[in-house]
Formats: structure tokens, C-alpha cells, sequence
């Protein structure tokens, strides 16, 4: 089924993560338009679930406000049955302005994103962030045992 995505296909999917990065750390909430469909849902686990690209943009602008340097890592592109998916993992920076002198702890997590592809080209229909790895990309250290 690896045979449906051209190397443009893959190469242009191994870009969302990094184009999404960017556009949160430089607040750039308009460049999210080349991320997410129009009615994408954003979960970010035990936080928020946003749906729509307009709920996405409006939870970055009133959350998102915070010092950050995302860098996206460890991207993977699989195809099965149920479609196209990308997981990638995230490490940022983030201020804990609420603990004075507590600097900028380093905050890890993973993206699983369902992905379609549209006029426009690639875009996430479905993200999930956990820090936490789920499903096919969990780690045996993860699972319960």
C-alpha cells in the first residue's frame, strides 16, 4: 500500500511538522491554514480537544502565548487501511511563568496525526499530542504491565 504516496508525497508530509513548529513558535497562526483541514480536530490529552481550524487558531492565540523553540523529530509515514498517518515526536521549551526562577523546563511529547490529501495538498484532519507515546508507536517501557 507504500506504493500510493509519490517521494513529493512524502517529502511534502515530512514537512507539516516542521511548517507547524515554526508557525506556533513564530505565533504565525494564519501559516496553520498549510497544516490542518478546515475541520480538523486537535486533541491535546488530558488539556483541550479543538475542532476546526478557526478553534485551532484561537486556542494557540489565547494558550500559545508562552516562550517556545519546537523541535519536530523522529517523523514517520505509514500507510494502511484506514489511511494515511504521520507520527512525530515534539520537544519545546516551555516557561513556567507561574513558578518565579523555574526557567524554561524541556517538554516532550507525540503527535499521531490522521492525514488527508486536498486541493491545497497535505493536510492533518486529526491530531493527537500526548506526552505519552499511544498506539503503534508505544515503547514497551509505556505499556502497563
Amino acid at each position: 500500500m507504500d506504493a500510493v504516496l509519490t517521494l513529493a508525497d512524502r517529502l511534502a508530509l515530512h514537512e507539516l511538522p516542521g511548517i507547524y513548529g515554526d508557525a506556533i513558535d513564530d505565533r504565525n497562526w494564519d501559516e496553520l491554514d498549510r497544516v490542518f483541514s478546515d475541520d480538523a480536530v486537535f486533541e491535546v490529552k488530558g488539556m483541550a480537544t479543538m475542532n476546526g481550524l478557526a478553534d485551532i487558531k484561537r486556542f494557540m492565540e489565547e494558550e500559545g502565548q508562552h516562550p517556545l523553540a519546537h523541535l519536530m523529530t523522529n517523523i514517520h509515514v505509514e500507510v494502511d487501511e484506514g489511511g494515511v498517518k504521520l507520527f512525530s515526536r515534539g520537544i519545546a521549551p516551555i516557561s513556567r511563568g507561574d513558578v518565579p526562577g523555574e526557567g524554561y523546563p524541556i517538554h516532550f511529547g507525540s503527535y499521531y496525526d490522521e492525514v488527508i490529501k486536498t486541493a491545497d495538498g497535505w493536510r492533518i484532519r486529526h491530531r493527537v499530542f500526548s506526552s505519552k507515546r499511544l498506539h503503534k508507536r508505544m515503547a514497551a517501557v509505556d505499556r502497563k504491565q
